[in-house]
């Protein structure tokens, strides 16, 4: 895992990190849970053999940090990109419902028996993705700055 450079003006450096096996992508999963992405911000790109999602995450690292001194809490956009993608498969999703926002509860890795592999993305209202990938590469990177999440409140699983 690694960290980016700071931002030009020397503000904080944004985050950025590399999953190469199933222990890092978990760390990844938590940073990404909740977040949420318009339909057209999910793209494969079969010639580059590459799947990325522009997204917009709440702030996990820094939500313990902000409750204690009692300061709104934070999103960002970031970028998820999956590289060496084989195949993609997807249920209860239409990428090209342009309007439609998925909410990202899960991402998991299942390790075949060659190398090769599958990250299942758990979405809410039962949609899921099935991207298959020759090795495990996936990219987190932060591409704004971190801005107060409109609700002020971090996501909350309870009803």
């Amino acid at each position: 895992m690694t960290e980016d450079a700071r931002f030009e003006d020397g503000g904080e450096a944004p985050l950025r990190l590399k999953a190469l096996d199933a222990e890092d992508l978990a760390v990844l999963a938590a940073l990404v849970q909740d977040a949420v992405f318009p339909a057209a911000e999910m793209k494969w790109d079969r010639k580059a053999r590459r799947f990325a999602i522009l997204l917009n995450r709440f702030r996990w690292e820094d939500a313990d940090k902000a409750a204690l001194r009692k300061r709104d809490y934070e999103r960002v956009q970031a970028v998820l990109m999956i590289e060496d993608v084989q195949a993609v498969k997807s249920q209860g999703v239409d990428p090209r419902d342009a309007d439609m926002v998925y909410s990202l509860l899960s991402m998991a890795f299942t390790a075949g028996e060659d190398g090769t592999g599958r990250i299942e993305l758990t979405l809410a209202g039962d949609g899921a993705v099935a991207i298959d990938v020759e090795a495990l590469e996936v990219v987190l990177r932060d591409v704004t700055r971190p801005y107060v999440a409109p609700s002020k409140k971090a996501p909350d699983h309870n009803l």
